[in-house]
């Protein structure tokens, strides 16, 4: 899928929960030097700037579009087009955290990028859609095919398997805040 940076804003903060969910995962976060896995056009990235002033920034997405929006909005950070699936910006990093990116891989790819966030950073914050435990809890469209989100309970079991200690809240049956620390 191609999002148009200059719309995204716009149709993202129309998500349910949308800005609960970045406010939960922005309080989460505190990092001297952050990378971001999924910048998008910047918003998360201001939004935990805002609690971590002078933080050193590094951000990753795979849109060259979304890179070229989040630079007019972060001028100072290093932003870089580059996917979830690559290898990550060498750290090590007090602080990785990621909002909305991450269910767009599939459980292995989850499960590989915990494994490379441990190799990079002992913090991890994420706020993404997840499976409800209640079927007809869930309230965001999901298309099965770009979105492919996983359970509370499958995401944890990946996190502690690579080495971290995580726990996880519900912003809304199907958002929540991971945070996982080594």
């Amino acid at each position: 899928m191609t999002w148009d940076p200059d719309r995204y804003d716009d149709v993202i903060e129309e998500l349910p929960g949308y800005d609960e969910l970045q406010d939960a995962l922005a309080a989460a976060c505190t990092g001297r030097n952050v990378l971001e896995l999924g910048t998008g056009t910047g918003e998360t990235a201001l939004r935990v700037l805002a609690r971590n002033p002078g933080a050193r920034w590094t951000g990753i997405d795979g849109s060259e579009a979304m890179v070229a929006h989040a630079r007019a909005r972060l001028p100072g950070a290093d932003l870089r087009v580059q996917r979830l699936e690559d290898p990550l910006p060498e750290g090590p990093f007090d602080l990785v955290v990621s909002c909305l990116a991450v269910h767009h891989l599939d459980g292995e790819g989850k499960r590989d990028l915990f494994r490379r966030i441990a190799r990079v950073s002992d913090t991890f914050v994420l706020g993404d859609v997840v499976v409800p435990e209640r079927p007809e809890d869930a309230v965001i469209e999901i298309d099965w095919v770009e979105d492919l989100p996983s359970t509370v309970p499958e995401q944890l079991a990946w996190l502690r398997e690579a080495g971290f200690e995580a726990s996880a809240e519900y912003v809304r049956p199907d958002l929540a805040v991971f945070i996982a620390r080594r």
